[in-house]
């Protein structure tokens, strides 16, 4: 997902601290894109920050370190694959997955190869977590600024494409000041293609089994090529 997995940026109440390092000679937030073996030491970290972000608002995501661990390994494996971390000191604050679509689970393709389009023109980003006094400070932007580029760098791929969350306007869980993020990946240069869509199954927080969820994708042309017709398939 970015599995749809973006979620508002916020002030928060160390967006100031964050600003002020970020113009000054202190420690500032860092961002680097890692792939490979280069993951390896980092994945605890990365576990554990997805693990407290996906747990909030859309995602409700109730996981466990262990999988995560072994889902991370994905990202390792994968010759295309790319992370980009947020790092505050020594501290992982943040990071986005993107890799070749076709190199995802059948599940995110599928619905692209229904529809005749070719999965080796389309580089997946996959899911964006980022803790939440972190948020408001850029870093989403440069999310996506990063992952265009290491698509670019290690791919010929035509499109990038996300997937995001579909939940009930009254969904119990979901917070009163909730705003989506169709604006900020608006500007971003994505478009949304409503019924183009996958599903994917986790449990939710205070859920005993997993759930089938829905989720649609996001289209941006990387090449200029023109976007794919939402009419056709």
């Amino acid at each position: 997902m970015e599995q749809g997995r973006h979620l508002a940026f916020s002030r928060s109440p160390q967006y100031a601290r964050i600003m002020s390092q970020t113009s000054s000679s202190s420690p500032s937030l860092r961002i680097e894109t890692l792939s490979g073996e280069a993951l390896v030491p980092v994945l605890p970290a990365l576990a554990r920050l997805r693990l407290s972000v996906f747990r909030t608002w859309p995602y409700l995501y109730d996981g466990d370190q262990a999988y995560e661990q072994r889902y991370l390994q994905t990202y390792v494996r994968s010759p295309g694959a790319g992370v980009v971390l947020a790092w505050d000191g020594a501290r992982a604050v943040g990071a986005s997955t993107c890799l070749p679509m076709v190199e995802e689970e059948e599940n995110v393709s599928e619905p692209f190869r229904k529809r005749g389009w070719d999965p080796a023109r389309f580089f997946y980003f996959g899911e964006s977590v980022l803790l939440p006094e972190y948020r408001g400070c850029g870093v989403g932007v440069a999310f996506f600024r990063e992952r265009e580029a290491h698509a670019k760098r290690v791919s010929n791929c035509d499109y990038a494409t996300f997937c995001s969350v579909k939940r009930p306007e009254n969904h119990p869980s979901r917070p009163a000041d909730w705003v989506p993020l169709h604006e900020f990946w608006t500007r971003r240069g994505f478009t949304p293609f409503p019924s183009l869509t996958c599903r994917m199954s986790w449990k939710d927080v205070g859920e005993a089994e997993e759930t089938e969820k829905e989720l649609t994708f996001w289209i941006k042309s990387l090449s200029g090529a023109p976007l794919p017709e939402e009419s056709k398939g």
